[in-house]
């Protein structure tokens, strides 16, 4: 990689993340928090992309959380009714996540007035056809996965062998 496409690069990603930092204020200070914290909701929503029960590393995949600090926050919305665990079937040792009623329509209620938030804060900042591509370009970038791939070697330099 050239050194101004890594810099392009690096310079895309923090663009990224600054207008994530921004946008996550600005819906931090919406008031449609009171019931649940952003981070509560965050694994609500992620609950309800599911079809069924998903185990802690599953849902950990898809939040910004440590192990640790999403085992902690799992347990409060359970001790509230909003998440309900089971033995998981498959692996007596595990469990398994899921929504509650209470947990389904606490989701459907915040979610619904911060669509409208996402929506409104998107589509005042973008055309339709760039909406288009920041969807598949988000797409593009989530799909990769982990672990990286391995660094390339560059074309013109030669690696040291030990």
């Amino acid at each position: 990689m050239t050194r101004s496409r890594s810099r392009r690069a690096n310079e895309a990603w923090e663009s990224l993340l600054t207008a994530h930092a921004s946008l996550m204020k600005r819906f931090n200070a919406e008031p449609i928090w009171g019931e649940v914290s952003m981070r509560e909701y965050d694994v609500l929503y992620t609950l309800s992309k599911h079809d069924g029960p998903m185990r802690l590393y599953e849902l950990g995949r898809g939040v910004l959380l440590s192990q640790p600090a999403l085992s902690r926050l799992v347990e409060r919305l359970a001790d509230r009714g909003l998440v309900e665990r089971a033995a998981d079937p498959a692996d007596g040792r595990g469990v398994r996540l899921a929504l509650t009623a209470a947990g389904r329509e606490q989701q459907r209620r915040v979610g619904g007035r911060h669509a409208v938030d996402v929506a409104r804060a998107v589509t005042a900042a973008l055309t339709d056809e760039e909406m288009r591509q920041l969807e598949a370009i988000g797409r593009k970038l989530a799909a990769q996965g982990e672990p990286f791939p391995p660094a390339q070697p560059h074309p013109n330099r030669q690696e040291a062998t030990l």
